[in-house]
């Protein structure tokens, strides 16, 4: 079975993000696999440990994205590739990413794509969607069960604080939520082979792209931190009293009524 995962490179959920001049601040932060695409790695070695197969992580980003793609080697992925477009743009979006994923993977007949659901950067969930619109396979996003029986799968997802049971036919794309396994974490013994591993770099022309078939669809403006909170009021009194007051302050200085 041929599998391949979507790996985007995140900001340590523990970073202090820092804004400089409408951007983020990248210098001295700490770099991490997007956490949804933890459960994406996890979930593609278990399913090549019952079926067969092998797992290759693919991503788009720079030359520092070969770190996160020596972890997931190190976590027990078989291969991994990345393309390099820090050379070719200047600025992507989902459209970008999900082009160049597609054009990469449409001659490789996959059988399973994994994503993570979201990146806890950017949050659209737009990506694998985009990727299995291009392919023209089925998908199947938030999940937290996956069952594959010959060129079946049955899947379970999330939906708005219930579940939803799924069956649909290979070859597909799924999106990992949370809940769907547990990621393990890279052994020593993991490490030192993912050394060894095969990580091939491609850049736009091995794919036969040019910049304006990748061309962003959409553009930041502008990105700033929320102002920060002020201190709260506690309100003393009689309850009457309190609600007059707050009626008063909600009217004259939250402005909401």
């Amino acid at each position: 079975m041929n599998i391949y995962v979507l790996l985007k490179r995140t900001f340590d959920t523990e970073e202090k993000i820092a804004i400089s001049g409408g951007k983020i601040n990248e210098d001295g932060a700490e770099f991490i696999i997007n956490p949804y695409d933890e459960y994406a790695i996890e979930e593609a070695i278990q399913v090549r440990d019952a079926q067969g197969g092998e797992v290759i992580v693919v991503s788009v980003g720079s030359e520092e994205t070969e770190k996160q793609l020596r972890t997931a080697l190190a976590m027990g992925a078989d291969k991994a590739v990345l393309i390099n477009t820090e050379d070719d743009l200047e600025y992507g979006d989902q459209f970008t990413t999900a082009k160049i994923l597609s054009e990469y993977l449409k001659d490789k007949k996959a059988d399973l794509i994994i994503a993570g659901n979201v990146a806890i950067d950017g949050g659209s969930g737009q990506v694998g969607p985009r990727v299995a619109e291009l392919l023209d396979i089925p998908y199947v996003t938030t999940i937290t069960k996956l069952d594959i029986e010959g060129g079946k799968a049955t899947v379970v997802r999330d939906v708005e604080g219930d579940s939803e049971v799924i069956e649909t036919s290979l070859p597909l794309l799924v999106t990992a939520q949370q809940g769907l396994n547990e990621p393990r974490y890279p052994s020593l013994p993991g490490i030192m082979k993912a050394k060894k591993k095969p990580l091939d770099e491609l850049e736009l022309d091995d794919l036969d792209l040019e910049e304006d078939d990748v061309e962003a669809k959409t553009k930041t403006i502008e990105i700033y931190l929320p102002p920060k909170k002020e201190a709260g009021k506690v309100l003393e009194g009689e309850l009457a009293e309190q609600v007059k007051e707050l009626v008063r302050l909600l009217h004259t200085e939250a402005k909401v009524i």
